[in-house]
């Protein structure tokens, strides 16, 4: 989906930045899925579950392959595609809502110029 500002400028996820906060829907498999769990569905034995869980991301450095080096709230970094279907850029109402579950972007930039 592509999204045009007023400028008429293309707002696609391709221009993800350092500083972007990203939401990105994980996939998981357990006995027991978590209380903010979604999709939840039984596996055929019903032993097991398969679930997604939202986390919250900042970008902390965009590769010029394409990828992008995320930071979560307790400082693990991950490596995803920017085409990623899971991978979305957080909208001003997720923001607002989900404002405290982001990591602190200062703090993130602090941790990679340390590095």
């Amino acid at each position: 989906m592509e999204v045009r500002s007023l400028s008429g400028m293309n707002m696609s996820k391709t221009q993800l930045q350092t500083g972007d906060l990203v939401i990105y829907r994980q996939r998981k498999h357990g006995r027991q899925p978590a209380l903010h769990a979604r999709n939840v569905v039984p596996s055929p034995n019903g032993d097991d579950y398969s679930f997604t869980v939202k986390k919250y991301w900042v970008v902390s450095e965009v590769r010029p392959d394409g990828t992008l080096v995320t930071t979560s709230n307790t400082g693990k970094q991950r490596v995803v595609d920017q085409d990623d279907p899971l991978l979305t850029r957080a909208t001003w109402m997720q923001r607002i809502l989900y404002g405290s579950r982001f990591p602190n972007v200062n703090a993130v930039d602090c941790d990679s110029k340390a590095a």
